[in-house]
């Protein structure tokens, strides 16, 4: 059986230096502007409240950006990443900013064997993390286990209903499980999610879609206690190109009646003290 951690590092190894170069990820903008932070994490900040002094951990934290925009906010902060290239461009792009992060190259499941238990008051999992791996209760146990009590859990994802959807001339049409399967989603597409020129060789993914009330209730399964969710009507990607329009915040949404889709989600959960 193909391994889907191989499979999928080998795509992202090869995506790092395209998104590092593409104005997408805004390193340059992180390097003149002291105060500059990520669109996602800015998104994030009403919702996710003072962090300063924290000692926070970011799963699947790719080339950093989130990550580093998290300390800036004051977080001590730590990242993980299944990619080493993603990683030592994290590394990089701190040490360039004069930041203090801890990155560590291991898969998410690893993340308390890597990482140490009960040592987060924060774990922070970004958008477009959950679907590359193939067990939500599992994740949500990896969580649980680098909380300390009263430690949270922030995640803001792709929900499960964009997940689902494959864009048309005029309209999407529902293609993809909204529920999670054993058997992976394969996809072969040659491009990637920011602007550039770049071509690539491993074209192959493996993606689960995990659903709403499966996260929840792996969230709560794990021992931990679910606080909110909140549905957006915005990705900040071009999720469905050619239906989406993209506003000053660098969010997409529907072009005609975006009131019509739940492009994401912002769960929160905390560890009992």
């Amino acid at each position: 059986m193909t391994d889907y951690r191989e499979v999928n590092r080998a795509n992202w190894n090869e995506r790092v230096p395209a998104h590092v170069a593409s104005p997408s990820y805004h390193v340059d903008d992180f390097l003149s502007d002291p105060s500059y932070l990520s669109g996602v994490v800015r998104f994030d900040r009403p919702r996710l409240g003072d962090v300063s002094g924290l000692r926070g951990v970011h799963l699947q934290c790719h080339i950093g950006t989130d990550t580093v925009s998290l300390a800036r906010l004051g977080a001590r902060m730590t990242g993980l990443d299944f990619s080493e290239p993603a990683v030592e461009q994290g590394r990089l792009l701190a040490a360039r900013l004069g930041l203090s992060v801890d990155f560590h190259v291991a898969d998410a499941y690893d993340a308390v064997r890597v990482l140490g238990a009960s040592a987060y008051d924060f774990v922070y999992t970004g958008i477009g993390a959950l679907c590359w791996l193939p067990d939500i209760e599992r994740w949500a146990q990896v969580v649980a286990g680098l909380l300390k009590p009263g430690g949270r859990l922030f995640v803001r994802e792709g929900h499960p209903m964009l997940g689902t959807l494959e864009p048309g001339e005029r309209y999407a049409d529902v293609r993809y499980p909204y529920f999670e399967t054993a058997a992976p989603t394969v996809v072969d597409e040659g491009g990637t999610y920011v602007v550039t020129d770049a071509e690539f060789s491993s074209t192959e993914t493996h993606e689960w879609n995990h659903g709403l009330g499966e996260t929840i209730t792996a969230v709560q399964t794990a021992g931990l206690v679910f606080d909110s969710l909140t549905e957006h009507d915005s990705a900040p990607w071009n999720a469905l190109p050619g239906l989406m329009t993209e506003d000053a915040e660098g969010e997409w949404r529907l072009t005609e009646h975006p009131h019509r889709l739940a492009a994401t989600y912002t769960l929160q959960a905390h560890k009992p003290q």
